[in-house]
């Protein structure tokens, strides 16, 4: 039997195919599909801020900002993780930053806007994402350095200072937009029992925190009726397969992808340019807890706010 040799440059040639096809193939895997990158507008020159982007939904998000072409600003509290998301962002058409910061504090919210504001000379979308829930610290009360129950905190409270700190330049960047992500979970607030409660659970504690968001959503799109700044509230989608739902020992009920795919309608959708003050559930507009409608409420709630955040009354 006569077996051929086969020549080295034969090999060499051979192997650099190979590598290249290996190579052509990863690079096609990280950019947007040609679906998704024509069902959603181009966001190359915007800059856009995730909360909690360094795991999780949050994570998704940015890296579906970062495949449409977006300067994305990861927030995390984990280097590690924060650099390996920038670096897969880097590797698309997209480009991304990593700032640590840790939302149970509320100086390093200062020093995260801060930070923001002097590197950045536009912000077309900020995502209010990072949250904690009742799996947190084995669902026993913890408080903040600053005084104040941890899920009210993370949740809401340092959303809410990121947010006042950030409006100025997200005026300037008009259009624009904030993107709150509550939940369905949503328990009427009790304003002189929630920085600390007497009766804890954390359970109440992250809804009561979510109801929060909402209603701060509704009270700063009317405070921005004359911007071009939107701002609107969404629950992504129910029990998703994150760190935080198993944390919860919760059962997954829902994907990554499905919440995802709803912050994303909200921050860059056409059916919802120009609207503002609005709740969803995932992708379909829905009424939150009455208590969100009640202006009353939401006046006591924003003015609360603001003494705890240490900020000027609103104007």
């Amino acid at each position: 039997m006569q077996v051929k040799q086969i020549g080295t440059d034969t090999v060499r040639r051979t192997f650099l195919a190979l590598a290249a096809l290996v190579c052509l193939a990863l690079t096609f895997a990280a950019f947007p599909t040609p679906a998704f990158s024509q069902a959603h507008p181009s966001l190359v020159g915007k800059t856009v801020l995730v909360t909690g982007s360094t795991d999780g939904l949050g994570r998704e998000v940015a890296t579906r900002l970062g495949l449409l072409g977006a300067h994305v600003l990861v927030h995390g509290r984990n280097v590690e993780r924060g650099e390996e998301v920038v670096e897969s962002i880097n590797a698309g058409p997209g480009t991304a930053a990593f700032y640590r910061a840790d939302l149970g504090s509320l100086q390093e919210v200062r020093d995260l806007a801060a930070q923001v504001i002097q590197d950045n000379q536009r912000l077309h979308l900020l995502v209010n994402n990072a949250g904690i829930a009742s799996g947190f610290n084995d669902g026993q009360k913890a408080m903040s350095d600053d005084g104040y129950e941890m899920i009210f905190q993370v949740n809401y409270l340092s959303h809410y200072l990121l947010t006042d700190l950030l409006v100025p330049l997200l005026e300037h960047s008009a259009p624009s937009r904030i993107v709150n992500v509550a939940s369905i979970a949503q328990r009427p607030l009790d304003l002189g029992d929630i920085t600390d409660p007497a009766e804890f659970d954390a359970g109440t504690a992250y809804a009561h925190s979510k109801l929060a968001m909402v209603m701060h959503t509704f009270t700063l799109a009317e405070q921005l009726a004359d911007t071009r700044v939107t701002i609107n509230a969404l629950h992504p989608a129910t029990m998703m397969d994150t760190s935080m739902v198993r944390e919860m020992g919760e059962r997954v009920r829902s994907t990554v992808d499905e919440g995802a795919s709803a912050v994303i309608n909200l921050a860059v959708g056409d059916d919802v340019s120009g609207r503002s003050g609005l709740y969803f559930n995932g992708q379909e507009e829905a009424r939150a807890n009455d208590q969100a409608y009640d202006s009353e409420a939401r006046e006591a709630l924003d003015a609360l706010s603001r003494r705890l955040a240490n900020l000027p009354p609103a104007s």
